[in-house]
C-alpha cells in the first residue's frame, strides 16, 4: 500500500471517528460535569484505554476474523498486507458481504436521522422530510427487499450480510433509545459514580459501532482502521473535556456526519456488487462533505456575532 493513500485513509478515518462521535462527546461531557474529581480521571484515562484498544481495536479484527473464518486471528489482522493468494483470496471473498451488511447499517442510520431525529436544517428539503416520518419503516423495508433481491443473483451471502447489517442497526438504536431514557433518570437524579462510568462506557460502545462500521469503507485494512479511529477516539476526548461549548455552536456538524454516513454506506453497497471503487474517494467524499458544513456552520456563527 503507498504511504500516501495510507495517510490519505487514516487521516480521512480519524475525521470520521471525529465526525460522528460529537453527540458521544456532549453526552460524555454532561454526566462528567455531574461526577466526582477521582471518577471522571478514571473515565477519562482508563476510559480512553478501553475506547481505543478494546472497542475500535478488537471489533474491526473481530469483524473481519467473522467474516472470513477461514483466515487465523493474525492472518485477519495482518491481511491486507499479506502477499500469500489464499489470504488474499480469502479477504476478496468475504470483503463483499462484510461491505454490505455494513452499508446497509449506515444507510438506514442516515435514514432514521433524516426521518425522525431532531435537527438543525442544513439543507433544502430536510424540514419537509421530517414532516414524513412516519414513512422511516417504509423506506427502509423497501430498501432491505430490493438488496436482498438484488444481491440473492449475485451472492446468497451477500443478502444474509443485508439481514445483517439491518438488524445490527435495530439492535443498536434500541440500546441507544434505553441509554437517552437512562441520561435523562441520570441527570434528574441520585445514580453512583461507578453507575455513570458503566453507563458511559456502554454509550461509548454503541457509538463506536458507526465509525468502526464505517471505516471499512475506506480500508479492509485492520491496521490501518485502529490507527485512524484510536487517534479519532483521542480527539474525542480531547472534545470532552476542553471543547465541548465550542464544538456546540457549530450546528450542521450533525448533518455533515450523516451526510458523511450516507455517502459511504452508498459506496459500501456499491463496492459490494463489484463497483471497485478507489480508496481514496471515501476520504475525499468525507472531507469534502464535513468541509461544506463546517464553512455553512462557520458562516452562521459570524453572522450571529455581527447582530
Amino acid at each position: 500500500m503507498e504511504i500516501f493513500s495510507a495517510i490519505l485513509i487514516i487521516a480521512g478515518l480519524i475525521l470520521f471517528e471525529t465526525i460522528t462521535s460529537i453527540d458521544n462527546a456532549i453526552i460524555n461531557a454532561e454526566v462528567l460535569s455531574t461526577m466526582k474529581e477521582w471518577a471522571r480521571r478514571w473515565f477519562l484515562l482508563w476510559g480512553l484505554l478501553i475506547a481505543v484498544f478494546i472497542v475500535r481495536g478488537v471489533l474491526p479484527w473481530l469483524i473481519v476474523w467473522m467474516s472470513t473464518p477461514s483466515l487465523g486471528p493474525l492472518e485477519a489482522l495482518t491481511a491486507t498486507f499479506s502477499s500469500d493468494p489464499a489470504v488474499i483470496m480469502a479477504i476478496e471473498e468475504s470483503a463483499p458481504v462484510l461491505l454490505m451488511g455494513g452499508g446497509t447499517f449506515l444507510v438506514f442510520l442516515f435514514f432514521h436521522w433524516i426521518f425522525l431525529e431532531p435537527k438543525f436544517y442544513g439543507i433544502r428539503g430536510e424540514k419537509y422530510i421530517a414532516t414524513k416520518g412516519v414513512w422511516f419503516f417504509a423506506v427502509v423495508s423497501i430498501l432491505l427487499c430490493i438488496l436482498v433481491w438484488e444481491a440473492l443473483s449475485v451472492n446468497p451471502m451477500m443478502a444474509f450480510g443485508a439481514v445483517v447489517g439491518s438488524t445490527a442497526f435495530f439492535i443498536v438504536h434500541g440500546f441507544r433509545q434505553n441509554a437517552e431514557e437512562q441520561e435523562k433518570k441520570m441527570m434528574g437524579g441520585d445514580m453512583s459514580d461507578i453507575s455513570k462510568i458503566f453507563y458511559l462506557e456502554v454509550i461509548d460502545a454503541t457509538f463506536s459501532i458507526d465509525g468502526v462500521l464505517g471505516a471499512f469503507a475506506f480500508t479492509m485494512s485492520v491496521p490501518l482502521i485502529i490507527i485512524g479511529n484510536g487517534i479519532g477516539a483521542v480527539v474525542v476526548r480531547e472534545l470532552t473535556v476542553h471543547n465541548v461549548e465550542n464544538i456546540k455552536k457549530y450546528r450542521y456538524l450533525k448533518n455533515g456526519a450523516m451526510y458523511s454516513i450516507f455517502f459511504l454506506g452508498i459506496i459500501m453497497i456499491l463496492d459490494s456488487f463489484g463497483a471497485h471503487i478507489p480508496n481514496w474517494v471515501s476520504p475525499i467524499v468525507t472531507f469534502g462533505i464535513v468541509g461544506f458544513f463546517f464553512y455553512k456552520s462557520k458562516r452562521e456563527i459570524d453572522l450571529d456575532a455581527r447582530e
